[in-house]
C-alpha cells in the first residue's frame, strides 16, 4: 500500500446480518465479512428484532477482527470508521454504532455515520470502479423503492417513494409462465416517479382466493412469475423514463432487490434498446 492510501473500516448492522469490511480508497475491499442470521429467523417467518440485536452483540467483535485480521491490516492502520447509522432495526443499528464510537474514541480515529440507502448506492462504485457521478440510480431494497439522481459524491435527488421472500420468488418464477396471469400495474400519471406495489399484492390474495373458492388450480410456479413480470415492468419503465427526461446515459441499480434475475435481464435488454 502507498502512503495515500485512505483505509476505512466499516460497520453494518441494520437488520440481520452482522457486517465488517476493510476498503482502500473508497473502491478496492480488501476484506467483507459477513455474519448472517436467516437461518434463526427463518424459523419466525421474519426479523425478530431483539433476537436480531442479541446476535449482532454476540458476533460484532469476531466479525470486526476477522476483517482487519483478512485485510492484514490493524486498527492503526484505520484512517477512519464508517458505520451504518439508518434506517433499520433501532436496537440492531445500536449495536453496530455502539462499537464503532469505541472504536473511534479508544483510537482516536473519526467516525461517520452511514445513511443505509446511501450504502447501496456506492455499492455501484465498488462493483464498477471506474463509475462516476452523474447518474441515475433506482434502488429496489425490501422496504424502500427509489429513483435516485446521483449528482456527485453524497450529493443525491430523490425522484419517487416474505422472509426473505424475494430470492424464493426469483428461482420459482424461473420455472412459471411470466404471461399466465395478468397482474396490474401501477402507473400514476401526476407522479411518474413513485412505486406502488399493493395493488399488485392485492391481486394476487384475490387471485389464490378465486382458485379456492372455484377449484381451479393454483400453479405457483405460474403465479410467482406473472407478479415477478408485473412488478418488473413498472421497474424498468419508471427508471427508463426517468433516464430520459433527465438526459442520464447511465443507469445503475441497487439494493437487495437488484440481484433479481429477470430484473436485471429485463433492465440490461431495456438500456440496450434505449441506448
Amino acid at each position: 500500500m502507498s502512503e495515500k492510501d485512505t483505509l476505512i473500516l466499516a460497520i453494518e448492522s441494520s437488520c440481520d446480518e452482522t457486517a465488517a469490511s476493510v476498503v482502500k480508497n473508497g473502491r478496492c475491499v480488501l476484506s467483507n465479512i459477513i455474519s448472517s442470521q436467516i437461518a434463526i429467523h427463518t424459523l419466525y417467518g421474519g426479523v425478530v428484532p431483539e433476537i436480531a440485536s442479541r446476535k449482532h452483540i454476540e458476533k460484532i467483535n469476531q466479525v470486526v477482527e476477522v476483517a482487519l485480521k483478512e485485510a492484514d491490516v490493524t486498527l492503526d492502520d484505520i484512517d477512519a470508521i464508517g458505520v451504518t447509522y439508518g434506517p433499520g432495526l433501532v436496537g440492531a443499528l445500536l449495536v453496530g454504532v455502539a462499537e464503532a464510537k469505541a472504536i473511534a474514541y479508544a483510537k482516536k480515529k473519526p467516525l461517520v455515520g452511514v445513511h443505509h440507502i446511501e450504502g447501496h448506492v456506492s455499492a455501484n462504485y465498488i462493483e464498477h470502479p471506474d463509475l462516476e457521478p452523474p447518474f441515475l440510480c433506482e434502488i429496489i431494497s425490501g422496504g424502500h423503492t427509489h429513483l435516485v439522481i446521483v449528482k456527485d459524491y453524497g450529493s443525491f435527488e430523490i425522484l419517487g417513494l416474505g422472509y426473505p421472500g424475494g430470492p424464493k420468488i426469483d428461482k420459482l418464477a424461473k420455472e412459471g409462465n411470466p404471461h399466465a396471469i395478468d397482474f396490474p400495474r401501477a402507473h400514476m400519471e401526476d407522479a411518474p416517479y413513485d412505486f406502488s406495489f399493493s395493488g399488485v399484492k392485492s391481486a394476487v390474495l384475490n387471485h389464490l382466493n378465486k382458485c379456492r373458492m372455484t377449484g381451479e388450480p393454483i400453479v405457483e410456479a405460474d403465479i410467482a412469475a406473472s407478479f415477478q413480470q408485473a412488478v418488473v415492468d413498472v421497474l424498468v419503465d419508471n427508471a427508463i423514463r426517468a433516464a430520459k427526461d433527465y438526459h442520464m446515459d447511465r443507469l445503475a441499480i441497487a439494493g437487495g432487490v437488484a440481484s433479481n434475475g429477470a430484473l436485471r435481464a429485463a433492465m440490461e435488454a431495456s438500456c440496450e434498446k434505449e441506448g
